[in-house]
C-alpha cells in the first residue's frame, strides 16, 4: 500500500467502527440487549395474564390494587403487600406459571414462557 493510501485505509477503518458502534447488537450476530416487562395486579387479576419473555428478561410485577396480594412460583415468593413492586430475571428457558395465594380461586393466576 502506498503512503498516500495509508491515511485514507486509516479513515474509512475509523469509519467503518464508528458505524457499528450505532448498531444494535443483533444486527451483528450478538445477543440482544434484555428487556424489561410489566404486569400489572388489579382488579384481582393479573394483566397481562400470559406473557413470552426471551431469556434473560426481567419481568416487573406492579400492585395498583387496594388489596393485599403476592406473587408466587417455583421458587420465587414476592411479600405479602397491597402497594409496590417485585423484578425477577428469567435466566433459563420454560413456563413459569405463577399465582397469588390469596386469590386463587378469583382466578388470580398468571404464566410466564421464556424462550
Amino acid at each position: 500500500m502506498s503512503r498516500r493510501a495509508r491515511p485514507i485505509a486509516a479513515a474509512l477503518a475509523a469509519g467503518a467502527v464508528a458505524v457499528a458502534a450505532l448498531l444494535p447488537a443483533t444486527a451483528l450476530g450478538g445477543a440482544s440487549a434484555a428487556s424489561n416487562h410489566v404486569v400489572t395486579l388489579k382488579n384481582f387479576h393479573f394483566h397481562p395474564g400470559s406473557l413470552t419473555i426471551r431469556r434473560g428478561d426481567t419481568v416487573t410485577w406492579l400492585w395498583e390494587d387496594q388489596v393485599e396480594h403476592n406473587v408466587t412460583f417455583k421458587g420465587f415468593h414476592s411479600r405479602n403487600q397491597i402497594h409496590g413492586s417485585y423484578t425477577v430475571r428469567f435466566a433459563r428457558s420454560g413456563t413459569f406459571d405463577y399465582r397469588c395465594t390469596f386469590h386463587v380461586s378469583e382466578g388470580m393466576i398468571g404464566k410466564v414462557i421464556v424462550h
